[in-house]
């Protein structure tokens, strides 16, 4: 079979375009796939981190997994957790930016006051909130006692302590999507809003009926790297409460970490970390499933 010229040309073309994928698919390969495929190895074996021999025991650490109280504990703490403050921001972030967006002197001093928060690192946001919600010295308490009412064990208490953290956590992660969010606003096509008013279409329905359908893809996408993002809460619960009171904020990362680097169990470890993959991918996809409709424009 005789090749043209032409098609060689081409051919050549692409490959030097696929060249530039290079040093990133290596990077890829070598701290993503291969630690990946590595933890997924040592799930099938008891791995202590200072034995010589890691013998094969199979699906052994799935099945204790299955009967692990505490593995049930942290991923029903981490999935509250996760929904509560995915929901929150994007909720929270949406109408900020909305509110921003309509502001036409001194924009860009709101979205830095906004967006300053999420510059600082988990360890500055943890010491910072710690005090915050601290039951006797914390601002929260003393705002409240200025109205009359009695400090609340905010991180003390079984009830209260994911809200809290997922509080600490919106206010420290909303300006990131609410960036997200401003951009997707002053992008919204005018027309589409001069001919809903001209036919007489109020505020209400001019938000309802076209800015939140165009804006579904924009939410849609933050809705479920944000989920995806707290699934994997660490930081919050390590720092502010230490997993406590008991285990109500003990999250599957925190499992993992007590786990693998306190019990030096890094087998049982690497079975909780491809587990909680499991489960990010399964919810991911389902969200993504039931998300993924097509926008309409009707008023």
């Amino acid at each position: 079979m005789k090749i043209s010229k032409r098609t060689l040309v081409r051919t050549k073309d692409i490959g030097g375009n696929y060249l530039f994928l290079v040093p990133f698919l290596v990077f890829f390969c070598s701290f993503t796939i291969g630690p990946i495929l590595y933890s997924l190895f040592m799930s099938f074996h008891r791995w202590p981190i200072l034995a010589k021999k890691h013998p094969f025991v199979g699906l052994a650490n799935y099945q204790a997994l299955m009967k692990d109280k505490i593995w049930w504990q942290a991923i029903r703490n981490t999935i509250y957790f996760a929904t509560l403050t995915a929901v929150t921001t994007t909720i929270f972030s949406f109408l900020i930016s909305n509110s921003v967006n309509k502001i036409e002197k001194g924009r860009q001093f709101y979205r830095f006051i906004f967006y300053t928060p999420v510059v600082l690192s988990v360890a500055a946001m943890g010491i910072v909130m710690a005090w915050t919600f601290n039951t006797q010295y914390g601002i929260v308490n003393a705002v409240l006692g200025v109205i009359g009412i009695d400090p609340v064990n905010w991180l003390g208490s079984r009830s209260l302590v994911i809200p809290t953290l997922s509080a600490a956590s919106v206010w420290w992660g909303f300006g990131g999507p609410m960036i997200i969010f401003l951009a997707g606003f002053q992008n919204l096509p005018q027309s589409y809003y001069e001919a809903a008013r001209i036919d007489g279409a109020g505020d209400r329905v001019l938000f309802f009926h076209i800015t939140l359908p165009l804006m579904t893809p924009s939410i849609l996408f933050i809705i479920i790297t944000q989920f995806i993002a707290h699934l994997q809460v660490f930081g919050q619960s390590y720092l502010i409460t230490g997993g406590g009171p008991g285990r109500e904020s003990y999250t599957t990362i925190f499992y993992l970490y007590q786990t693998a680097w306190r019990y030096y169990r890094m087998g049982y470890g690497a079975t909780i970390a491809i587990g909680l993959a499991i489960i990010i991918f399964t919810i991911t996809l389902v969200q993504y499933l039931i998300g993924n409709k097509r926008t309409r424009i009707e008023y």
